[in-house]
């Protein structure tokens, strides 16, 4: 191969790597933008939850489905084992002081996100206020489980069986 001929193969290695590169950035740059990284102005409220299977640091925060914030961080309290939420919410987005939230799924096989339902007081949430109705996760698998085994959940008792005719009964 000649030196010319190497040139321009180095070349086109060069603008190929360079393509790659960028390709990385546009990527990493639409992920940080997505997952809303960038935007942490708002203000913190918390809730306390039993169980929160799923949730993590950067889970959506909806309010009708729209994203108006993310969970900031979890901490388990050690004396009651409640496991405190914390939500940084959008400045923009005020809730009443009795609005309630709720992990729930998006969909069957989707992920968990908060869903908060905003109340009617006149009064509204203020940075470091809590949720005064707050509901955890609940495990739809262990739900799906018991009804496809038909385990009897309710506390009925079970129906008598019909009885054998009497063999010596005419008709």
């Amino acid at each position: 191969m000649s030196a010319r001929g190497m040139q321009q193969n180095n070349i086109a290695e060069t603008l190929v790597g360079a393509g790659v590169v960028a390709v990385a950035i546009a990527f990493l740059a639409f992920g940080y933008l997505r997952t809303g990284s960038g935007s942490l102005s708002g203000y913190e409220i918390n809730a306390k939850l039993a169980k929160v299977d799923g949730l993590s640091v950067g889970t959506d925060v909806r309010l009708s489905g729209i994203k108006i914030g993310t969970v900031s961080a979890l901490t388990l309290d050690p004396k009651n084992y409640l496991v405190t939420v914390h939500m940084n919410i959008r400045d923009d987005i005020k809730l009443p002081t009795d609005s309630s939230v709720l992990v729930t799924q998006a969909g069957f096989l989707g992920g968990q996100y908060l869903s908060i339902t905003p109340g009617g007081d006149d009064k509204m949430m203020t940075a470091g206020a809590f949720f005064e109705s707050a509901q955890g996760s609940i495990d739809v698998m262990n739900l799906v489980g018991r009804f496809a085994t038909g385990a009897n959940t309710s506390n009925q008792a079970p129906a008598p069986k019909p009885k054998a005719p009497d063999p010596g009964a005419g008709p």
